[in-house]
């Protein structure tokens, strides 16, 4: 079973009223992983789709949901997928792939069926699309693959570990951009210092949350700032005028997606943290 919801973009100008539960309506993805369901969010931000495919039981074939009016899921896109579960099977077209812990598979356009299952372990599979111009091979993409940036230090508390999986010097893609970013022991923060992006927006999924801690992402304008409270296993949209960083009560992983005008992941518009309120 394959379900959607529609998101709608915001004016930061209006975004600056919103409560606190409009503000969680709007931009927070809470429930991503359903059991035996495949479970999408789509956003006007760059028409970026985000969420899980939980496959107990059965598997799951992905299908084309209402808002893409086309007869397969992948006829105009292409797809992202890095399992944050145990090791699982996504099947392209016939083609088996055993994806393991944090690693990723992407799909190019015009694939026409994909299929999630489990194995003897429990697969959660995080699922990000984009629209997409032209096709792509499709490629597994494992952790020794990736292309690895180490950030920040733990004096400032945001020592992190970022996991390019799914970008142009790995996989080649459309517009869609898919990596994870590990905190290390003692640090907290992540995107610190911020930086908005005018060219794409952006999706933050946070897992390897322990059970009653939470994170405070930071969102809004630089000048303008807002904060949403997360749990494990949660996602939130980040408009391309939006700063996106958070920081959490303990140890935590969340993986990027990002998608829009150009693939330079270094296209940043920075701030520092004085800048800030």
């Amino acid at each position: 079973m394959t379900t959607s919801e529609f998101r709608y973009a915001h004016h930061p100008e209006d975004v600056k009223k919103y409560t606190t539960d409009q503000l969680r309506e709007h931009f927070l993805i809470p429930n991503l992983f359903v059991k035996d369901e495949i479970k999408l969010t789509y956003t006007m931000y760059d028409r970026y789709i985000a969420g899980g495919a939980f496959p107990v039981d059965k598997a799951l074939k992905l299908e084309a949901i209402d808002e893409l009016k086309a007869e397969n899921f992948l006829d105009r896109r292409e797809l992202g997928v890095i399992n944050v579960g145990g090791k699982g099977k996504v099947t392209v077209d016939g083609k088996v792939y055993e994806i393991g812990h944090r690693e990723a598979i992407y799909v190019g356009r015009g694939s026409k069926e994909v299929i999630f299952e489990a194995t003897e372990e429990q697969p959660y599979f995080y699922i990000n699309s984009a629209p997409a111009h032209k096709a792509n091979p499709t490629k597994k993409v494992t952790r020794a693959e990736a292309e690895i940036v180490e950030l920040g230090d733990t004096k400032t508390s945001n020592k992190r570990v970022i996991n390019k999986l799914i970008v142009n010097s790995v996989v080649e893609t459309c517009q869609l951009q898919m990596g994870m970013t590990e905190l290390q022991e003692g640090s907290v923060w992540n995107t610190m210092p911020p930086h908005t992006h005018e060219r794409r927006m952006e999706v933050y999924f946070y897992f390897d949350l322990e059970e009653g801690q939470t994170i405070s992402h930071f969102m809004g304008q630089p000048q303008e700032t807002r904060h949403v409270f997360m749990k494990n296993h949660q996602a939130i949209i980040s408009p391309e005028w939006s700063i996106h960083a958070g920081a959490g009560t303990s140890n935590y992983t969340f993986i990027w997606g990002m998608a829009g005008e150009n693939l330079d992941y270094g296209d940043m518009d920075k701030v520092t943290p004085d800048e800030l309120k």
